[in-house]
């Protein structure tokens, strides 16, 4: 390989380098209308909206509220997948890559200036994209501004694995979980656990509330089973999203388990204002969709894949 094919196949190398980070925009409604935080580090001498590296196997869900608790000290929710952004680092070859989440407040304790961050302000939305220094940053922000405001998310997810029904002697609906499931579901707890729910809903089939059942646990939130989540249900799909859009109207965070050919059909007549006309919806077991809604109308269906 001569000398310019070399330097072109470095490059070719180098660009691979890729630094994965997450964050988030934090918003909080006041008498005046949407406020947005932003942060100021004076090592760069910008203005930025929160964000931070992946930990080594760290999930970007999880990611994304802990480096907005970090430089903000606030408490986030998140609620809508907002644009990914990719940007140079300024180390040659090298790129990063953030995944935006929309993050309703649930605590402030506020954070003390340091080196990192001297400054947390809260902006009004309108204000808030000339303040910030990156043009990335504010396409991420146009993005939250174009939404309606969220006022609730329901978090549908399907069980985890339970074996199969021709190696189970029982009645189906009592099939437990196996052993992968039960690693499934621990992964799944901690990234639903993140969602803030105020109720839990499940399908009565054991393994949907063997699903579930951590997450309450660690919540101090009781399980209630509801058998329009069941595949069989008499009220079939429409019922169940009658159900989802009534919890939505509640506000506030719900999460649901239900069965494998539920969903799909499920977040089809939801119909997310963000869905595409390819969209399936399927869903592996252990995995699931956050969805953000303004009033009963779903805003977004976001996978939460652990």
């Amino acid at each position: 390989m001569g000398q310019s094919g070399a330097a072109r196949a470095h490059r070719l190398v180098a660009v691979t380098g890729l630094i994965r980070a997450a964050g988030g925009v934090p918003w909080r409604a006041t008498d005046a209308g949407t406020e947005v935080a932003l942060v100021h580090r004076p090592r760069y001498g910008d203005w930025t909206l929160p964000k931070g590296k992946l930990e080594h196997g760290e999930h970007p869900f999880a990611a994304a509220v802990r480096e907005v608790f970090e430089e903000t000290g606030i408490t986030g929710t998140p609620q809508v997948r907002l644009p990914t952004i990719r940007y140079l680092t300024g180390e040659p070859g090298v790129e990063k890559q953030v995944e935006f989440w929309s993050m309703a407040v649930r605590a402030d304790i506020g954070r003390e200036p340091d080196h990192e961050i001297a400054e947390v302000r809260w902006v009004p939305v309108a204000q808030a994209g000339p303040l910030l220094s990156y043009a990335h940053d504010r396409g991420v922000l146009a993005a939250f501004a174009a939404l309606p405001r969220i006022t609730a998310h329901v978090t549908v997810v399907r069980h985890g694995r339970a074996g199969t029904r021709s190696a189970w002697s029982g009645p189906d609906r009592l099939r437990p979980l196996d052993s992968v499931g039960r690693h499934q579901v621990e992964a799944l707890t901690n990234l639903l656990a993140l969602t803030g729910p105020d109720r839990i809903r499940s399908a009565t089939a054991l393994r949907c509330r063997e699903t579930v059942a951590p997450l309450a646990e660690r919540l101090g939130l009781p399980v209630k089973a509801d058998p329009v989540f069941d595949e069989q249900s008499p009220d079939g799909v429409e019922g169940a999203v009658a159900a989802v859009r009534s919890l939505a109207a509640e506000g506030g965070s719900t999460v649901i388990c239900s069965q494998g050919k539920v969903i799909p059909p499920l977040l089809r007549l939801l119909h997310p204002a963000d869905a595409t006309m390819v969209e399936e919806y399927q869903t592996p077991k252990g995995s699931g969709w956050l969805v953000a809604f303004a009033g009963t109308g779903a805003v977004s269906a976001d996978r939460l894949l652990p």
